[in-house]
């Protein structure tokens, strides 16, 4: 009989050692989404444990008081992992005391194994402390399944509770029921050797549902990642249809009038549509390079989707603008805050301006009220806020500075945008607003034109000025929807 419980023991002890390896490759490609360490040590101290309890009478009894002491350890961390899960962990002191726990356990355990018929203290001493940690490990499973109500959950608090209940029967036949005083452990009686293989037994069940337990989670985790890919493919197909869109509207433009202003046009589309276009383009390329290298988490999708829905608003509302330009149907004009409609633009170019180490001073009066259409109005302020930014990067000024003011003159509201590069050189100063006209050294040219083709819509006025101190200052002049 004491030959049969040994290789039981050393069966345990492979089949954990099987579940180690296992749980060590799951740890090692899903580490850094959740998947904690201790599941696989607790897993690899068990197989230890059993191994020691399996070689202890070919070899020596020492290995008792390591296989007693590895198998608290195995406990406890679970005990670690389970708190793990509801975002509790354990302070500096307070892992330290509970590590004291089986090195204090090791010391008496051991002093116990050299004293005659000390069996029945033995096996209390571990089963108790084995009962008071499977109780603090229900309890942080209950509280977790509160918050993540799942069957493989509820699987791990039955077989820990139906583990508890067979160990403290155990613990009671041994000090109560049986009369047995023998030095090992592997001469139990009947019940006491079927309550203990009992034990052991769901404890292996235990940490069979754990591995389940992170398979459902890499599972749920693939599944994100599929409903990411699918949104990225929708994502992808609106900007084919924008990029289709705008070919029609390129097409539609050079079949109208065949002439350089009508090419010029063209060119002010793609120009216009190409920087929402390509910060998309950046977006797929950065979430294709994420999953290829498996390290997309659903908040980082998320936050790529976002950019890249707000990208593809941006492309829709120039496109719409830009029909509406140059079309003869209604500009669809209503009254708005200039205040808001500058909001919505700095909430689109400030992080280009973070990267370029821009600064936006900002000075507008509240209640500046004009009757545009106000998608119209965003790509003015959008051209002539890239128009500034260009131009400072291009500079090499060092403290880059660009002013926004807007306050109320007359019966007109007054908007300037302004910035402290180089300015513009005098020999294009006279073209700055001319559809054919080029200025690539300052990095503005089709957009102004758009920009005052805009504003004379609304019978407003676009000029520049140089900037006071150095640079260049646009000035657009709205009639204030607001009199008096």
């Amino acid at each position: 009989m004491e030959l049969a419980n040994q290789i039981f023991f050393v069966v345990f002890s492979l089949i954990g050692l099987g579940l180690f390896f296992v749980a060590l490759y799951q740890y090692q490609v899903n580490k850094g989404d959740g998947f904690s360490i201790y599941y696989p040590l607790s897993l690899g101290i068990f197989s230890l444990s059993s191994f020691c309890f399996g070689i202890a009478l070919w070899t020596h009894k020492f290995f008792l008081t390591i296989a007693n002491t590895s198998f608290i350890v195995s406990i406890l961390l679970l005990v670690f992992l389970y708190r793990s899960w509801n975002q509790r962990p354990f302070t500096k002191l307070q892992a330290f005391l509970l590590w004291l726990i089986p090195v204090a356990i090791f010391f008496y355990y051991d002093h116990l194994r050299v004293l005659p018929e000390t069996f029945k203290q033995r096996v209390a001493l571990i089963t108790i402390t084995q009962e008071l940690l499977l109780v603090w490990q229900i309890w942080e499973l209950v509280k977790h399944y509160k918050a993540n109500k799942t069957k493989v959950l509820k699987w791990l608090i039955f077989l820990s509770a139906f583990t508890l209940i067979g160990e403290i029967c155990r613990t009671l036949w041994v000090l109560i029921g049986s009369t047995q005083t023998n030095f090992f452990l592997y001469a139990h009686d009947a019940l006491a050797l079927t309550l203990l293989w009992i034990g052991y037994g769901s404890t292996i069940l235990i940490y069979v549902a754990l591995g389940s337990f992170y398979l459902e989670k890499q599972i749920k985790k693939e599944n994100q990642i599929a409903n990411v890919l699918k949104n990225t493919q929708e994502e992808n197909e609106k900007i084919t249809e924008l990029l289709k869109e705008k070919e029609r509207l390129i097409y539609g433009l050079m079949k109208a009038n065949k002439t350089a202003a009508t090419g010029a046009l063209s060119a002010s589309i793609a120009h216009e549509l190409n920087q929402p276009l390509g910060a998309s383009n950046l977006n797929i390329q950065f979430l294709k390079m994420k999953l290829e290298k498996g390290a997309l988490n659903p908040e980082l999708g998320r936050e790529i989707l976002d950019s890249l829905e707000e990208d593809n608003k941006r492309a829709a509302t120039i496109v719409k603008s830009l029909r509406s330009i140059f079309t003869e149907g209604e500009s669809n004009a209503q009254e708005v805050r200039l205040s808001d409609l500058i909001a919505k633009v700095l909430d689109i170019v400030k992080p280009e301006l973070k990267t370029k180490n821009i600064k936006i001073q900002l000075r507008v009066e509240d209640n500046l009220v004009i009757r545009v259409n106000s998608s119209e109005i965003e790509q003015v302020i959008l051209n002539l806020l890239n128009n500034a930014a260009q131009a400072l990067a291009n500079s090499g000024t060092l403290q880059r500075r660009i002013a926004i003011e807007a306050v109320k003159t007359g019966n007109s509201v007054c908007l300037s945008v302004s910035d402290n590069g180089t300015g513009v050189l005098a020999e294009f100063k006279p073209q700055l607003f001319e559809l054919l006209s080029t200025t690539k050294q300052t990095g503005m040219g089709l957009g102004l034109w758009l920009c005052k083709h805009i504003v004379t819509r609304y019978s407003g006025a676009i000029h520049y000025e140089d900037a006071v101190g150095g640079g260049a200052r646009f000035v657009v002049r709205l009639p204030s929807a607001v009199t008096g």
